[in-house]
């Protein structure tokens, strides 16, 4: 129970590597609060999967792309818990398309929510995580391993990992540390079908030989919001079985 005691907010938390993220954090003693915007079913499950277990969890609504939503959520958060210890900045949409077939609107908000979204969620972070927290972002591997389709996708993650190393410099001060995770390709209910059709050529190019799980990608970000990685700021870690 390494995290026993401490408040985190898991964004996007209902479903795949978020999912997995809050039971992980959970199950370690912290208290939950789960985020979503369209599953309030799945959100429930999760909290009921913590406080199943003794734990304290909450769901609370909200969609990353808007900036009132985000400093709602914040709001909503820290009322629930009595404070945020840990944030998990888990967000994505996984834009797949040539870029010269880029839909204008899907552009936009892909921008929103990964890179304005990840810039909000760190933004309140950045001034509500208590001394010596932890803050989380998850990123890509692709950032590290380009594909065709995936430009503006990976654009707006490598903007959240920039974002990562400045904010580990402004907040270090305070004992807070800031890294980014960045998972391969992860078997989630969210994969897209055209991504899972032509998965075997990227597990063959993985070192470990399998798709990542979203418990892999948990385990990692456990340990980085765990008093062991107090010395771990700054970061882009891969979690993808040596493909990144």
């Amino acid at each position: 129970m390494e995290l026993e005691g401490k408040n985190a907010l898991v964004t996007a938390g209902s479903r795949g590597i978020g999912r997995a993220i809050a039971l992980a954090l959970g199950e370690r003693g912290a208290n939950v609060v789960v985020n979503y915007n369209t599953s309030p079913d799945a959100a429930t499950e999760v909290v009921e999967a913590i406080t199943a277990r003794g734990g304290k969890a909450a769901a609370i609504q909200a969609d990353l792309g808007v900036t009132e939503d985000v400093a709602r959520l914040f709001k909503e958060a820290e009322q629930a818990l009595g404070g945020l210890d840990i944030v998990v900045n888990n967000v994505g949409i996984n834009l797949v398309a040539p870029l010269a077939e880029t839909d204008e609107d899907e552009f936009d908000r892909t921008v929103a929510v990964n890179f304005k979204g990840s810039f909000l969620v760190m933004k309140h972070a950045a001034k509500l995580v208590s001394d010596n927290g932890r803050i989380i972002n998850i990123s890509t591997g692709n950032t590290r391993v380009t594909m065709p389709m995936i430009g503006v996708y990976a654009g707006t993650k490598a903007a959240v990992e920039q974002m990562t190393f400045s904010l580990a410099k402004e907040v270090g001060s305070r004992g807070i540390t800031v890294n980014a995770v960045l998972p391969g390709l992860t078997d989630t209910e969210g994969l897209r079908p055209e991504i899972r059709e032509h998965a075997g050529p990227i597990v063959g190019m993985t070192p470990l030989g399998r798709m990542g799980q979203p418990e892999d990608i948990a385990e990692v970000v456990a340990f980085l919001a765990s008093e062991k990685a107090r010395w771990v700021t700054g970061q882009a870690i891969s979690a993808s079985g040596g493909l990144s």
